[in-house]
Formats: C-alpha cells, structure tokens, sequence
C-alpha cells in the first residue's frame, strides 16, 4: 500500500505528557464511568423489587462482561494499530483497519447473539435452584445477548475516536447511551407512563436499547468528526495480517475481561453454599470494585494509545515519561478509591437496598476486598504497556496468574473453613503476587523494546 504523509503531527507526539494523559484518560474515565452504569443502573433498579431480581442481574453479569470484553477487545486492537499507523504518517492503512474492525465487531455479534439463542436457558438453569431466579436470569440473559449489536460498534466507533485523540466524543457517545439506558429503566422495568411493568425484562431491553442509541451516534461522530480516518468499503478488500494484529493486539483484552468473567462465575457457584444473599452480595462488590478501577483502567487505555502511537514515532523518551506518570497517577487515585470504600460501606449497600443479611456478608467484604486496590494499578497500567509494544503473551500472562493460577485455589481453599469473611483476603493474595510479577516484565519490556529504538 502507499503511504499518505500526513501534514501536521498528531498531539499524541507534540503536546506535553502531563496534560496529553489527563486529556487522553479523563474523558475515558467519564465515558467507561457512564458504561459501567448499564448494569449498575439495572441493578439498583431490580432491587426495588426483590434480592431475587439483583440476583439474577449478578448471575448474568458475567456474561454481559464477556461481550463487553470481546467488543474492548476488537476496538483496542484496532486502534492501537491504528494509532501505530498515525505515528507511521500512514493513513490509508489507518483507513483499513478501521474497516477491518467493523468487520470483526459484526461478526463477533452475530455469533454471542446465536450462543445467547441457544444457552441462556440452560445457563440459568445451572446457576440457581429458585424457579423466580432462574427466570429473571434467562430473561434478562436472552434480550441482552440476542440484541448485543449495540455494544459492539459502540465500543468500537468510542476506541476510534480515542486513537486519533478525539477523547471528547468518545464520552459523548458512552453519555448518549447510558443516558438512554438510564431514562428507560425505570419506565420499562415498573411500568411508568402507560407501558408495561416488564420488570428485569424491562433493564434488559433499557440495556440494548441504550447501547444501540450509543453505536449510532458513535458512528455518525466517526463520519462527520474524524477526518484521520478515511472510511470506502467500495475499495476494500479484506487483509489477513490486518486481522491478525487486530486480533493478537486486542487479545489481550478480551482474555483479562473474559477471564475475569469466568472467576465470577466460578466464584459464584462456590458462594452458592454460603446461600443467595453472598452471591447477591457479591455481585455488589463486584460493581463497586469496577467503579474504584474506572480511573486507573481510563490511564491505562490511554497508555495503549500514547505509547502505541510514540513506539510507532520512536519517541523514547515520551514512552518512559508516560508510563513513569501513569504509574503514579493510578497509585494516587485508586488509593482515593480503596479510603472512599473502607469508609461507608453500609452507606454502599444501602443503595442496592441491601437486607440484614447481605449487609453482614456485605461489609466485611468491602473492607477487605478494598485494601487490594491500590496493588492493582501497577499491573492493569503494566498491561497497557504490554498491549501497545505488541507483547500480548505477558498481558495475558498477568491475567491469568492474577484472576485464576492464585485466586481461585485460595478463594476455594479459604472457603472450606466455612468463614466468609476469610475467603476475601484471596483478592489481596492474588493482586500483591501479580503486581511483583507485572513489575519485572515491565523492567523488561523497557530494557528489551524502548531503549534500543
């Protein structure tokens, strides 16, 4: 292909780092703050009408965490090398990848929308033995994976606009969506202004619907906004190495969030003997864990971009400088975080109108899921690191070792004591051996792939 010089230098190799990171990470902040809120939001609003109706969200949880990892997945790999290609000045390449990923994310779709067609029964089957659960689950389950197509090219126009440092429309679009979504619950889920009371099929529809406003305007905005990309299906031909890069740089992603969502899964069949209120519990604490990793996870994914686009550039000295600051600014503020959620955890639960019993699970477990925040950012701004040099095998490597080598054989051996207030202190164990770990492979990565540019 011929190479299109691109006239002024992208402001991922020009602005400052300090403020290059705050205006590359905050809006993502903001705009994965607002996509948690998709199943926050349905959460809260199902507990209004029973534990068993937060259960069964939690039990899907998941799931819909798979396809929002398949879905991170394809748009950072498609816009790390986008970005690469940016700093190559190779625009019509930057163009194919683009479409290469809108490729990718229909496919993905249309294969979760088929699994969900096929196994939402039997996988709420295999979760719960209360006949209301298990009916919340397979219907909540059903809508949100067979009308899916939302969040995959929401998610990926949102990476797009975020590899040519267009942060704020990134957040525009993640706004839109939940916004819709948010107006929608309560409407669809109790019936308000003359529609149905459709309950937790209600979350569910507000869920898809709000995705699918998002994708929408997420691919107006690419059109009329992002003048970095030149989009013409009309000349495109399909590329197999595209994929491949897409795919191997994205890995990454989609193994640590997949990954993460099959430890939920296992995590909550062993909390089945501790009974419904510990998995209800649970899922809690899952949501505010992922709200307290929001800012460090934005820092990271802009790391994925700025040091894709400086190592395609050979700008070394910007590569170090951001990883340096990322590092400690993800210290500082999941530190803020873990104090915010030591301090009120009842004030927490008190959201998803937590009963006496999920309040006496639920508390303890706050607190000392809490203290294993901070080690966290070392390895999620690490993996970062690793996606945008292209050394996918230790990103996933770290997930891995984190999610299911060390925490869940402690999680299960601590729970045959019968006490679960231990069983949480494997968070700790499992953050602190794969922080020692993230370390040494960043040392190398540094020594191995930035210095000798």
């Amino acid at each position: 292909m011929e190479k299109k010089i691109i006239k002024e230098e992208n402001i991922m190799g020009t602005m400052p780092i300090g403020p290059l990171l705050l205006k590359m990470s905050l809006p993502m902040i903001i705009s994965m703050l607002v996509q948690s809120i998709y199943n926050v939001v349905d959460s809260i609003f199902v507990s209004r009408l029973s534990e068993e109706a937060l259960t069964a969200v939690s039990l899907a949880f998941p799931v819909q965490n798979i396809m929002l990892a398949f879905s991170i997945g394809i748009g950072v790999g498609a816009g790390a090398l986008l970005s690469r290609y940016l700093g190559m000045k190779d625009k019509k390449r930057v163009g194919y990848v683009a479409m290469h990923g809108f490729i990718l994310a229909g496919i993905t779709y249309i294969i979760f929308a088929i699994l969900g067609l096929l196994f939402s029964q039997s996988f709420a089957k295999g979760q719960t033995q209360s006949p209301l659960v298990y009916a919340y689950t397979k219907d909540y389950l059903t809508i949100v994976t067979v009308f899916s197509v939302g969040i995959f090219f929401q998610v990926l126009t949102e990476k797009l606009l975020q590899s040519t440092s267009l942060t704020f429309y990134t957040m525009v679009v993640q706004v839109t969506g939940a916004l819709v979504n948010l107006i929608l619950d309560p409407i669809l889920i109790f019936g308000l202004f003359g529609f149905p009371r459709l309950e937790v099929k209600g979350a569910a529809l507000a869920t898809i619907i709000g995705q699918i406003a998002g994708a929408i305007l997420g691919l107006i905005l690419n059109k009329v906004k992002n003048k970095e990309i030149e989009i013409d299906f009309k000349k495109f031909k399909l590329h197999g190495d595209i994929l491949k890069q897409i795919f191997w740089i994205g890995l990454p992603s989609i193994v640590m969030t997949s990954v993460s969502s099959v430890v939920i899964f296992v995590i909550n069949s062993i909390l089945q003997s501790f009974g419904q209120s510990a998995i209800a519990a649970y899922g809690v604490m899952f949501k505010l864990q992922s709200f307290a990793f929001l800012p460090v996870i934005g820092l990271s994914n802009a790391i994925v971009s700025i040091v894709s686009y400086n190592y395609g550039a050979r700008y070394k000295k910007r590569i170090k400088k951001s990883i340096k600051l990322a590092l400690i600014s993800g210290l500082i503020l999941v530190a803020i975080a873990a104090s915010i959620l030591w301090s009120i955890p009842n004030q927490l639960l008190d959201i998803f109108q937590a009963t006496d019993k999920m309040r006496r699970i639920g508390v303890p477990m706050i607190r000392t899921v809490s203290l294993s925040l901070v080690v966290a950012a070392i390895s999620i701004v690490s993996v970062g690191v690793f996606q945008a040099l292209g050394n996918w095998k230790s990103a996933i490597l770290q997930s891995i070792l984190r999610q299911v080598i060390i925490i869940l054989p402690v999680f299960y051996f601590l729970s045959l004591s019968g006490n679960i207030d231990l069983v949480w202190w494997a968070f700790l164990i499992a953050e602190i051996i794969n922080a020692l770990v993230c370390a040494i492979l960043l040392k190398r990565d540094i020594r191995l792939k930035i210095d000798t540019l």
